[in-house]
C-alpha cells in the first residue's frame, strides 16, 4: 500500500519536523505501508513553515490548488491513498470529488476519532485564526454540537522545533492550555496543528489527566489504510451524490483547469520522501 503524505509546510526544509514524522512513521504504519512524505512546492511562503500565510481564507484558498493537484498526481501515479496532514484539511472536499482513491484529512479524521473517545472535543492550537475555520469545518462533518472549547496555548512553532532539545517547557505550556479547555468542559483533546501533535506523540504525552490526547497524524494514517483495505476487499466507496461529492467529467476538469493555468497532474510530477518500517529512510 502506497500513501501520499501532503503537508501544508516546506518539510523538507524541516529537518527536527521531517524526522519527527519519519519516526513516527516507523511506529504505526504496517510494515507494508509505504508512506510518502511531500511538502509545499518551493518558494511557496517566505519562510519554512507557513504561520500566519495560512490564516487568511483567500491565502489558504491559493495553497488549496496544491493539495487538490496532487491528489491528482497520486491517483494517476499509482497511490491508494492520499493523507492531507493538516487540520484545517485544506482541499479535502475538492480533492476527494475528484479522484477514486481515499483521501483523507488530518481534521476530519481527529474530529471523528475524538467524538468515538469523549463527548467533548476540545482543541490546543497555537494559530489563533484558524479557530474560525475549525469551527465551521466541523459544522460540515456534523460535529458541530461535539466540539468544544478552542484554546491557544502559549508557544508557536519554532518553540516546538527548538523544544526537540529541551522539551518540558513545550510541554508544560501545552498541558496548561489543555487544561484550561478540559475546565471548559472538553474530555478529549486534538492537538490543533500537526508540529504539535508530532512534538507530543514523540514524547510519548497521550493523556493530560485522565483525558486522552489525539494522536491525529496517527489516525489519519490508519484511516488511510482501513479505507483502501475497505475498498478493496467490500467496494466500500465516497459516495457520488450531491453537489460536494459527484465526480465532473474528466475531460471537464482537464479543459478548466488547462483555461486557468493549472498545471495537469501527471505521473512523473512524483517526488517525496518515502518511509516505509521494513526499509532504509
Amino acid at each position: 500500500m502506497k500513501i501520499w503524505h501532503q503537508s501544508l509546510t516546506s518539510i523538507e526544509d524541516i529537518p527536527e519536523y521531517r524526522d519527527a514524522v519519519i519516526q513516527h512513521i516507523l511506529k504505526i504504519a504496517h510494515p507494508d505501508v509505504d508512506v510518502v512524505l511531500h511538502g509545499m512546492t518551493n518558494d511557496t511562503y517566505p519562510e519554512n513553515y507557513p504561520g500566519h500565510y495560512i490564516t487568511y481564507n483567500y491565502l489558504q484558498s491559493l495553497h488549496k490548488e496544491q493539495f487538490i493537484r496532487n491528489a491528482l498526481i497520486a491517483e494517476k501515479a499509482g497511490y491508494d491513498a492520499v493523507f492531507i496532514g493538516t487540520i484545517p484539511d485544506v482541499g479535502l472536499i475538492e480533492a476527494r470529488a475528484l479522484v477514486d482513491i481515499p483521501v483523507i484529512g488530518y481534521g476530519q479524521a481527529s474530529m471523528h476519532m475524538a467524538s468515538m473517545l469523549g463527548s467533548k472535543i476540545g482543541i490546543v492550537n497555537f494559530l489563533a485564526p484558524l479557530a474560525d475555520q475549525l469551527r465551521l469545518n466541523a459544522q460540515q462533518y456534523g460535529l458541530a454540537q461535539k466540539l468544544g472549547p478552542i484554546v491557544q496555548a502559549d508557544i508557536g512553532f519554532y518553540d516546538i522545533m527548538e523544544g526537540y532539545k529541551n522539551p518540558q517547557p513545550i510541554i508544560d505550556k501545552f498541558i496548561a492550555a489543555a487544561e484550561i479547555a478540559i475546565a471548559q468542559g472538553a474530555d478529549v483533546i486534538i492537538p490543533g496543528e500537526g508540529p504539535m501533535n508530532i512534538f507530543l506523540a514523540t514524547h510519548h504525552i497521550h493523556h493530560v489527566g485522565n483525558v486522552p490526547i489525539i494522536d491525529s497524524f496517527g489516525t489519519g494514517i490508519k484511516m488511510c489504510e482501513s479505507l483502501v483495505d475497505l475498498q478493496k476487499i467490500s467496494g466500500m466507496t465516497v459516495t457520488r451524490v450531491g453537489y460536494y461529492n459527484e465526480k465532473p467529467p474528466t475531460e471537464i476538469v482537464e479543459k478548466l483547469r488547462d483555461y486557468y493555468n493549472l498545471k495537469q497532474a501527471a505521473a512523473d510530477m512524483d517526488f517525496g520522501l518515502s518511509v516505509r518500517a521494513t526499509a532504509s529512510v
